[in-house]
Order: C-alpha cells, then sequence, then structure tokens
C-alpha cells in the first residue's frame, strides 16, 4: 500500500501550517509539521508513507497531476485551510483524474466545515479527518471501504455527508512518533524572525483558554492540555540534530506548543533535562502574559532560550476582556519586567479589529506594543475563521463582508472581511501597516537588527525577510 501526504500548492508564499493561513508579511515558510506527524504514523505501521511540500519546492499543481499520475498512490492526504479550500479541491479533483486513489482532506477548514466541505468537493474528496487527524488517517486506511466504526471522520453514505461519533484526543503523546522530518529538506523552510534553520517541536498540545479568535484549539487539538515527558522532549531534540546538524550551528528549535510555559513544572523539567544532557542548543517557545515567572524565566535563559513568543493582543484592558484573553495590561508589563531582568527577548504578536475596537483602542495597542520594549512584533487585522467563536460572532451579526471562502485572500494577502459600524475593515488593515512601520523603521532598531546576527546565514535570513517586508509594503501602495 503506498501512502501520498501533500501540502498542496496554492498562491506563491502561502503559509498553510501557521495559526492563520496566509502570506506573511515577511514570507514566512513553514514546515508541514501535522502532515509530518500524520507520515510518521503511517510509518510505524509499516505502510509507505511519502511526504510532499509542493510550496517549499516550489511546484505546481501541473506538477502534482504528473506526481500523482506516475506514482499511483492508494490513498492521498490533502490538507485544507480556508482560504485556500476551493483551490484545495480543485487538487483534489487532479488527483481523482489521473489515479484511483482515495482522498483523504484534513486541516481547520475541513474539520471546522466537513459537511459543506464533502458536498462541494462533489465526489472529489472521500473522507473528511476532523480535528487532530494523527491516528485517524491510519484508521481509515487500515480499514477504507468499512467506515462506519472510525470515529472522527466524515464521508459520504448514499449521496449524503455522515458523520461518525467524536474521536478522543490523543492522551499519550509520546506513543506518537517523531514527526518524519527526514523525508524533507528543513534548511528550505524560512522565518526573518527566527534563527536559521528552525525545527518546530510540540511539548504538549491543547489550551485551557478560550480566545474567541484562536482556531488550533477551538478546531483541531481541543482545550484539553496534554503534555509529553520531558525525556521523550529531548530525545525528539537529539533525534532532530542527527536529521539536521545545522540547526546547532546557529539555527534553533522552537516549542509551537500553545504555550509553552503553561505547565511551569514540566516547562523546568524540560530545561533540566537538556542541561543535564549537556545539550548547546538555541530554542524559543510561545507564552503567555499571565505565565510570568522568574524562576521559569531563569532556568530558561540557562538550557538555552532566545525568546518568548507572546499574544498580547491588545493594549486595552476592555479589549482583553471582550476578546475573552484573561489577561490584563498589567500582566504584560509585569512578564516584560522579568524578561528584560532575565536576558530574554520578546516577539509581540497584536491583534486589531475584534469585536468592540474602536480607533481609539488600536492607537492605544500601537503606542503600547512600540514601548514595551519588545524585540520584535506582528500586528495582524483580526480574521474570523469558520469553527471560532470569532466567526459566529460575525455571522450572527452580519459582520461578513465577504461571501465566498476565497475572498479570505485578496491577491494572496489577507484580507479584512469584516466591517464594523464606525470602524472600516479598510483602517483596520492599515492599521496593521502603520504600527509595522512604527515600531521597524526606527534607526535604532534597524542597527540593532542586523548586529544581532549570529551567522552569515542568520544575517541573510534577516536581509531576506526585511526584503521581503518591503516588498510587501510597496505592493500595499500601489494597490
Amino acid at each position: 500500500m503506498k501512502v501520498f501526504l501533500i501540502n498542496e500548492p496554492f498562491v506563491k508564499n502561502f503559509n498553510r501550517s501557521q495559526r492563520w493561513a496566509a502570506r506573511t508579511r515577511g514570507r514566512v515558510l513553514r514546515a508541514p509539521d501535522w502532515l509530518a506527524y500524520g507520515t510518521a504514523v503511517l510509518e510505524q505501521e509499516g505502510i509507505t508513507a511519502k511526504l510532499f511540500d509542493f510550496p517549499a519546492e516550489n511546484l505546481q499543481k501541473d506538477d502534482l497531476r504528473l506526481l500523482v499520475k506516475n506514482g499511483q498512490p492508494d490513498f492521498i492526504v490533502l490538507d485544507s485551510t480556508t482560504p485556500s479550500i476551493f483551490s484545495d479541491i480543485e487538487c483534489a479533483r487532479i488527483c481523482k483524474e489521473v489515479s484511483d486513489a482515495k482522498i483523504l482532506m484534513v486541516g481547520p477548514h475541513c474539520s471546522a466545515l466537513p459537511e459543506e466541505t464533502l458536498l462541494l468537493s462533489n465526489g472529489a474528496v472521500d473522507v473528511i479527518c476532523i480535528g487532530e487527524y494523527d491516528l485517524t488517517i491510519r484508521d481509515v486506511i487500515a480499514n477504507y471501504p468499512i467506515l462506519d466504526d472510525i470515529a472522527g471522520i466524515c464521508y459520504l453514505k448514499d449521496g449524503t455527508p455522515q458523520r461518525t461519533e467524536k474521536r478522543q484526543l490523543i492522551q499519550d503523546l509520546d506513543s506518537l512518533p517523531f514527526p518524519a522530518w527526514h523525508q524533507l529538506d528543513l534548511m528550505k523552510y524560512f522565518d526573518g524572525l527566527k534563527l536559521h534553520p528552525y525545527i518546530d517541536i510540540f511539548s504538549g498540545r491543547g489550551c485551557p483558554h478560550t480566545c474567541i479568535f484562536c482556531l488550533w484549539p477551538e478546531v483541531m487539538h481541543g482545550h484539553q492540555v496534554r503534555l509529553r515527558l520531558p525525556e521523550k522532549v529531548v530525545d525528539e531534540i537529539e533525534h532532530d540534530i542527527e536529521i539536521c546538524p545545522q540547526v546547532v550551528k546557529g539555527g534553533e528549535f522552537f516549542f509551537e506548543d500553545d504555550t509553552f510555559t503553561i505547565n511551569k513544572a514540566n516547562a523546568m523539567a524540560i530545561c533540566e533535562e537538556i542541561l543535564r544532557r549537556k545539550l548547546k542548543i538555541t530554542f524559543s517557545v510561545n507564552a503567555r502574559t499571565d505565565t510570568g515567572d522568574k524562576e521559569l524565566f531563569q532556568i530558561l535563559k540557562k538550557a538555552g532560550c532566545r525568546e518568548l513568543l507572546v499574544g498580547f493582543e491588545s493594549g486595552s484592558d476592555d479589549m482583553l476582556a471582550t476578546m475573552n484573553k484573561r489577561e490584563s495590561v498589567a500582566n504584560a508589563r509585569h512578564f516584560m519586567s522579568l524578561a528584560h531582568k532575565t536576558g530574554l527577548d520578546v516577539h509581540g504578536c497584536f491583534v486589531l479589529g475584534l469585536p468592540g475596537e474602536t480607533r481609539d483602542s488600536i492607537n492605544t495597542t500601537l503606542d503600547f506594543a512600540c514601548n514595551l520594549g519588545l524585540h520584535s512584533v506582528q500586528f495582524s487585522a483580526a480574521v474570523p475563521f469558520p469553527g471560532t467563536q470569532f466567526f459566529q460572532i460575525c455571522k450572527d451579526n452580519g459582520l461578513l463582508q465577504a461571501t465566498s471562502w476565497d475572498q479570505w485572500l485578496t491577491d494572496g494577502e489577507q484580507s479584512a472581511v469584516i466591517e464594523y459600524p464606525g470602524l472600516s475593515s479598510q483602517f483596520i488593515q492599515e492599521s496593521t501597516d502603520r504600527g509595522l512601520k512604527k515600531f521597524y523603521f526606527r534607526p535604532s532598531y534597524i542597527l540593532k537588527f542586523l548586529l544581532s546576527a549570529r551567522s552569515k546565514t542568520d544575517l541573510y535570513c534577516k536581509l531576506r525577510g526585511a526584503k521581503n517586508f518591503l516588498s510587501y509594503l510597496v505592493s500595499q501602495k500601489n494597490s
């Protein structure tokens, strides 16, 4: 049996594996980590599984047609996102035209809207694997065409979408094999704000918080926090170093957990295990402002942590409450004070345009972000993705301007698909760019940014990211 798992093509520089699928302003290219997990699970079962990342290889739909025609797999697993869903279904149709493969679709869009996606595909997609799909694809492939007893899927039965019982979240994450990074060239992935190369790693899944705009906990991995054993996490780090030794020669690991610092004891145990094994690595982690802790920050720094990536989201307590962030501006200031004292850099993420936003609150957030002492920032216009509370709020209140999923992008760029009375989508979009210019175009910042390069490859990535960002700004000015 042969299975192809494909991160399929879409518009140039589209990054489907990030939390908000779009073309980032810095043209980030992230590895398809969840498909890599799925590939490894199939390999563990003795199934011939091949992982193909079309964006990383700069391949197009004609290449997809040729690959499938020549390879003739029995099953194909395709990813899905909201902006790309029509293109994703087209890719499924291409695969059907040149092979007898059964098509499984995974990812956030089809997980949020499985019945609609099946009907849209008009026979091009055979099975939707809903949510956390590592084991679901294995079960479908092992039992096809007998599907009734497989939890967590949606398929057509007598022409009607049939959804099976909900699949329980994977409790023992350490039972999963390490992602199939050996099938990818990890040097091809790029993020101008990370060291190069960087490798994603997960010490846990799930987030207990219910921010109204957050897609992955709501649709893919749930709100139950499940943690891996620290020893297994560090085993994976050592395994990854064998696959990509360049990661310890100027690169870094990135802990993509929703919040690496959510469980202090586990985070500290991972750091202690890194130190016990005398690993000389650099890493960065996702964190929340209410997890600021001196003892934790100190051991993070000692173990090799470079940067904390934090969803500050807003400089307004009212907006933080409205988005159900369960944090405060005071939390943010305390967090930054501890990070500075420990010598940890902080990357701040901010979202503009959630319900309740005003021009004043946006300007407050921009000023707040530029005066926190951050190492880098990211401003995003709020995008309502199906499956989130934010999407439902926008739908119920007639705020959605888009009438078709392909309008979630315009010429490949993230679209402002909502509009509020007194706050236009244009102002929200312009504010994100204004905030970025205000932060990054300070002469002192530009000099510090370039001087902080740790190697020639790191300097190259910083310059490449800056060039991509400037290209984005020029394209917006001319549009």
